[in-house]
């Protein structure tokens, strides 16, 4: 009778590491799609953000518009993960490459576990240097 439960345990168990999306491929694919909205939603209450040259600590609805001046400006047409960093449980880091078409753009984010959730804390968006 035992038996009979396992095939049923293990597929449940399959299920839900299979819906278990990674934070920085869910990043990567609201950057790809330029959905800052969806986005804001993942900020720390006090994001550090860089954006070409100008640095600076927003709060997270300052940071919302900041972000969707840039991105109505730079449409994204590709958007590769370059790496990937899990190591710690409490620090993720991700790094992508934006193509707009005309420019292309290293992205760069930090996630902090934050009360049970990971959070933006530091985002640097600048232009490639190397092709």
């Amino acid at each position: 009778m035992k038996l009979l439960y396992l095939p049923l345990c293990v597929i449940f168990y399959l299920v839900s590491a299979v819906g278990t999306v990674d934070p920085i491929d869910n990043i990567a694919a609201l950057i790809r799609q330029g959905n800052v909205h969806e986005l804001s939603k993942l900020f720390a209450p006090n994001i550090d953000i860089t954006l070409l040259d100008q640095e600076d600590v927003y709060s997270g609805a300052q940071a919302e518009l900041i972000l969707e001046k840039f991105f109505n400006q730079n449409k994204p047409v590709t958007v590769k993960i370059l790496h990937k960093v899990n190591s710690n449980s409490n620090y993720r880091l991700g790094v992508l490459i934006f193509s707009t078409g005309k420019e292309t753009y290293r992205v760069a984010y930090t996630l902090k576990m934050i009360e049970g959730s990971s959070r933006i804390i530091e985002l640097r968006i600048e232009t490639e240097k190397v092709r």
